[in-house]
């Protein structure tokens, strides 16, 4: 089970302890949010894509939308995402808990600049029921991140 690998990867790393799980859904932004009780947008959401061949991982924040000009001049492709088979298949999260944690090999992280706005935000932790509160410093370093990316766009 996924959130068995992400809670195993962070009791590596000495954080096990702050993954927290719920008796509810964190599946969506906004679940998540009301289970959490912060501000949609400080859910880190993160979404799976094919980009030549293999899956990729963006990781914004909750009120962020791929702005699809961005995404192609970044990408050089529309972006695709994955079904859930897939994400499940090639990423090792399901849809509702993919996250940048113990990902199958060969997934590249990217995080999006929407997230720079906070000092912590909550990613998913492999489960439609759990998340933990991490830094931005503390994203970057336990996602294992390739680059930072700027392809999501705010709402006005």
């Amino acid at each position: 089970m996924s959130i068995e690998r992400v809670k195993a990867y962070f009791t590596e790393l000495g954080i096990g302890e702050r993954v927290r799980e719920f008796d509810v859904s964190s599946a969506t932004v906004e679940l998540a949010a009301a289970a959490l009780h912060c501000e949609p947008q400080r859910i880190a959401k993160t979404l799976s894509f094919m980009v030549e061949g293999h899956a990729i991982l963006i990781v914004a924040a909750g009120d962020a939308k791929i702005d699809n000009a961005k995404y192609k001049a970044k990408f050089v492709k529309k972006a695709k995402m994955l079904s859930p088979e897939e994400a499940e298949t090639l990423v090792g999260h399901a849809v509702g808990g993919v996250c940048p944690f113990a990902v199958n090999e060969g997934v590249e992280v990217y995080l999006d600049e929407s997230l720079k706005r906070f000092e912590t935000v909550f990613p998913a932790c492999g489960s439609a029921n759990s998340a933990i509160e991490l830094t931005i410093p503390e994203l970057e370093q336990y996602s294992g991140y390739k680059e930072w990316v700027d392809v999501c766009k705010l709402p006005v």
